[in-house]
């Protein structure tokens, strides 16, 4: 009689292949899952981004020559490269100025990550009384960092004429306020511009919900480069 062939015990001609088999489907199985995961956090996040937003050009500032609270010259090359958050005060206003810049330095708070790709910049309307000095002890009550955030002041033959102009801020002086102050009647807006210093939005310093979309917009700017 031939050899007898060994045979494999019939427990792992049966089962060997079938956990196999079933090891096979575990993992696609569970591979299928880590896909639904991924799918589930990566979709939305493209299906609910907001659209970009529409930025016309409202203006676009020419060149100046002024100078800013640390009493250095501040031209238009100040507003280039970078985006720049604009705004309107004067130092003995007791209205509307300072809930502006107490909003700016809450701007300033809200963007530090972008570092210097947004800076912020407060025209003096009451030039002839903001020095440079008194500019200075004003940025320091509100914490403002002076690496991103500057005060103008300047003649007033200079100043007006621009924020009238480009900036399409009016700043007549309508006599003074039962405190002694100017009553300059500015108005409470904030300007985004962008890097090629063309004013690109305009928005109500009283509507929250405006500065929230300023931020974006200048974050968007930022992002874009222009």
């Amino acid at each position: 009689m031939g050899d007898i062939l060994p045979h494999a015990p019939a427990s792992d001609l049966w089962h060997g292949p079938a956990v196999a088999v079933r090891g096979h489907r575990l993992l696609l199985a569970l591979l299928g899952v880590l896909a639904i995961a991924v799918a589930l956090m990566v979709i939305p996040a493209f299906v609910c981004r907001p659209a970009d937003p529409e930025l016309a050009i409202l203006s676009t500032v020419p060149p100046f020559s002024l100078v800013d609270d640390r009493g250095e010259a501040f031209t238009e090359a100040g507003l280039r490269g970078h985006v720049s958050i604009v705004d309107f005060i004067f130092t003995r206003c007791d209205a509307i100025c300072p809930q502006s810049t107490m909003k700016m330095e809450k701007i300033q708070d809200k963007t530090f990550d972008i570092g210097d790709r947004v800076k912020l910049v407060s025209f003096s309307v009451d030039p002839d009384y903001d020095t440079p000095a008194r500019l200075a002890e004003y940025a320091k009550k509100y914490r403002a960092d002076g690496a991103r955030w500057r005060f103008i002041t300047g003649p007033l033959a200079k100043i007006q004429p621009l924020v009238e102009g480009p900036f399409m801020i009016n700043m007549q002086r309508k006599g003074e306020t039962a405190s002694g102050a100017p009553n300059i009647a500015h108005q409470g807006f904030f300007l985004l511009m962008d890097g090629q210093l063309n004013v690109r939005g305009v928005y109500d310093s009283g509507d929250t919900q405006r500065l929230d979309e300023m931020i974006r917009d200048a974050r968007y700017l930022a992002r874009v480069g222009t």
